[in-house]
């Protein structure tokens, strides 16, 4: 009854992922290249616990 209201990770990390991406693809299409490959990198870090959380293996 309590876990009613709360997300679960997976659904956290994939919502901070596409913010991330999508904030990534603003930052090259304004020619800010750098701050591009910071929220990609950052993206890609996202993506890995994702896959991470994701996998039958994780503990």
């Amino acid at each position: 009854m309590f876990g009613l209201f709360n997300r679960s990770p997976e659904k956290k990390l994939q919502a901070d992922y596409e913010k991330l991406s999508t904030a990534a693809f603003e930052a090259q299409r304004n020619g800010n290249i750098r701050l591009y490959s910071s929220l990609t990198a950052e993206a890609e870090l996202v993506r890995q616990k994702l896959e991470a959380l994701k996998s039958p293996g994780a503990a």
